[in-house]
């Protein structure tokens, strides 16, 4: 089993150090340096909307698209309560299409190392700046190389009350690709427990990579920082945030 299918029900307890609310207030810190006002907000990978809903919470109409029925599943669900939830729509990445544009464009934990085929990184970046307003900024993030390298060989444990996951990583120099092969076990019942394996795969996009296919879809201003920081990265740096802005006359 591949993406997020057997995951879906038990991604929000297993990724609870995500620390949502602070990159929620980091995006709106960077919505304020917007060249035009932003009141429409795309949501680009949401998996199970907290980031979202966490903006819609805010004021903000948000478009939130998934490639997995699992995870906007969850989402919706999430979102029940709301005055004016998101917009969910099962779209994958390369093959976004809204109805009409929106002010800002994001995309939060990594969701674009999931892109390991070069044409559709640059598809996805050229989607996304079709239905940005000239001027309106997409804002994302990365696992940075040195991460991914750094994973080669690696087993993590995470545990819930109900579910018990185990991730295992190996890191292809050749391809830039790094697998995850996940065993997820959810407690049945008083003591029996159901194994589920899916199998994940990261590519460690370069910098310059990022900056070109950027460009070339029509995108200016590129800028990337470390995490949650305006700073310029450390070589170590684990997550990169990547900002850039639609230019004025990309068609």
């Amino acid at each position: 089993m591949s993406g997020y299918d057997a995951l879906a029900s038990s991604y929000d307890a297993l990724m609870a150090d995500g620390a949502y609310r602070r990159r929620a207030d980091f995006l709106e810190r960077l919505f304020r340096k917007s060249r035009i006002p932003v009141r429409s907000v795309l949501d680009l990978a949401c998996g199970t909307g907290t980031i979202a809903c966490l903006l819609a919470e805010r004021g903000y109409r948000v478009i939130a698209a998934d490639g997995s029925e699992e995870m906007l599943t969850q989402a919706a669900a999430k979102a029940a309560g709301l005055e004016s939830p998101p917009l969910f729509l099962h779209q994958a990445m390369p093959r976004l299409r809204l109805l009409q544009p929106v002010d800002a464009a994001v995309s939060t934990l990594d969701s674009l190392n999931y892109l390991t085929r070069t044409r559709d990184l640059r598809e996805t970046f050229r989607r996304v700046c079709r239905w940005l307003r000239p001027g309106g900024q997409f804002i994302f993030d990365v696992n940075t190389p040195y991460k991914l390298r750094r994973m080669d060989g690696q087993m993590y444990m995470d545990e819930t009350e109900e579910s018990f996951c185990v991730w295992r990583t190996f890191f292809s120099g050749r391809t830039k690709v790094c697998t995850y092969q996940v065993d997820l076990f959810r407690l049945q019942g008083d003591s029996a427990w159901e194994r589920n394996f899916e199998e994940h795969r990261e590519r460690a996009w370069e910098a310059e990579e990022l900056r070109q296919y950027l460009k070339e879809a029509g995108f200016g201003e590129i800028t990337i920082t470390g995490d949650l920081s305006l700073r310029p990265p450390a070589e170590d740096e684990d997550r990169w945030i990547v900002r850039c802005v639609r230019e004025q006359d990309h068609l």
